[in-house]
């Protein structure tokens, strides 16, 4: 393999070229976890990965809690399917809990408090109840909790680390916390090197061809356990040095033939780019500062045979979503054309008319 073929490899491992998942709980299972922060285009992120998926399909999942949004290997949100949230929590909390630890000092925020909070919440949830972050607070609050300067973030956050809170029921497009033992049976705990193996299994497995680099990021791990995991599953994969790296693959995998030409709309802060260390194998180093900032947001992306090639936008109103591309250089009427296409499945899986536009027009 050579470097131009990582990205058209992660297309297929990572199921976006096609798949024989029908379910979202099927294709989150095998990501591991997929980042989360924006609501909304996870959920495309999923789509993209189903066929014949719609929004309204995504919610029942999510509504069933077969799968969950909640703060797992770093601290930011992710999907995760429900089978998965016990030993993913108990392998990532301690971490977390401790980069926050800082912070929720300057907070005012101990031990102390986080026991009575999380006390609160557990009270307040129990019996099936779903409630939204402020309905949370208001509790808080009347507890004589100060709530205010992100403290409800962490108090929240904190509750979930726990193990006590994740995703409930979406509620008028708002989302709610609910309890999780109440939500997802509680599982059979596995020690911490099933939980390493298990991991460093399926990130490979979906996401390969990837360096030990790109795992860590990940995965948020220490580099001393990322490598310890890597270890105990090297058995079943192999790896190649490509410019200098070594990636690793399953070792049932089979580099892919030449594909015909592909596009495809890539949400913001999709696994395609955001879960690798280096990624220039989809996004040229000249292209990085258009597709993310400096502090961390990523951009919704367009892609063509595994590259980044522009950005795209959508504005959901009513009855349609007004879909936009631009472009990092000239684009053929033929490329705009098959984006056209990718947008009107977009379209569809918001259950919307689109109407589409291109901020630049070129010919070739």
């Amino acid at each position: 393999m050579n470097f131009k073929n990582i990205s058209n490899t992660r297309l297929i491992t990572q199921q976006i070229a096609a798949t024989t998942f029908t379910s979202p709980k099927e294709i989150v299972c095998w990501m591991g976890a997929m980042q989360a922060q924006d609501y909304r285009m996870v959920k495309w992120a999923i789509g993209l990965r189903l066929l014949g998926i719609t929004y309204a399909l995504f919610e029942d999942s999510f509504n069933k809690g077969e799968i969950l949004r909640t703060h797992v290997l770093r601290p930011t949100w992710h999907i995760v399917s429900a089978e998965d949230i016990y030993w993913m929590l108990e392998l990532s909390a301690p971490q977390m809990k401790r980069a926050m630890k800082s912070r929720d000092k300057q907070l005012g925020l101990d031990e102390k408090v986080f026991i009575k909070s999380n006390s609160i919440i557990t009270k307040a949830l129990s019996g099936g109840k779903h409630l939204t972050r402020t309905e949370l607070g208001v509790k808080l609050e009347k507890a004589k909790i100060s709530t205010n300067e992100q403290r409800l973030t962490h108090l929240l956050f904190y509750a979930e680390l726990s193990g006590i809170i994740c995703s409930g029921k979406v509620n008028s497009s708002n989302q709610t916390y609910t309890l999780l033992a109440e939500r997802v049976k509680i599982a059979k705990q596995i020690n911490r090197d099933e939980a390493l193996t298990k991991l460093a299994k399926r990130y490979f497995r979906s996401h390969c061809p990837a360096t030990l680099e790109d795992f860590t990021w990940w995965s948020g791990l220490n580099i001393t356990d990322a490598k310890h995991a890597l270890e105990m599953i090297k058995k079943n994969f192999i790896s190649e040095t490509i410019k200098s790296k070594t990636y690793w693959f399953a070792d049932s995998f089979s580099i892919p033939e030449k594909r015909k030409s592909s596009v495809y709309l890539l949400p913001a802060f999709d696994e395609f780019i955001i879960s690798y260390k280096d990624r220039t194998a989809v996004l040229p180093q000249e292209h990085q500062a258009k597709a993310f900032t400096s502090n961390g947001i990523f951009h919704p992306a367009i892609v063509m045979n595994g590259k980044a090639i522009g950005l795209w936008k959508r504005n959901i109103q009513k009855d349609k979503v007004i879909l936009e591309a631009e472009f990092f250089k000239k684009a053929s009427k033929t490329l705009m054309a098959s984006i056209e296409k990718k947008f009107n499945r977009f379209a569809k899986f918001l259950e919307k008319k689109p109407e589409v536009k291109f901020s630049k027009i070129y010919e070739q």
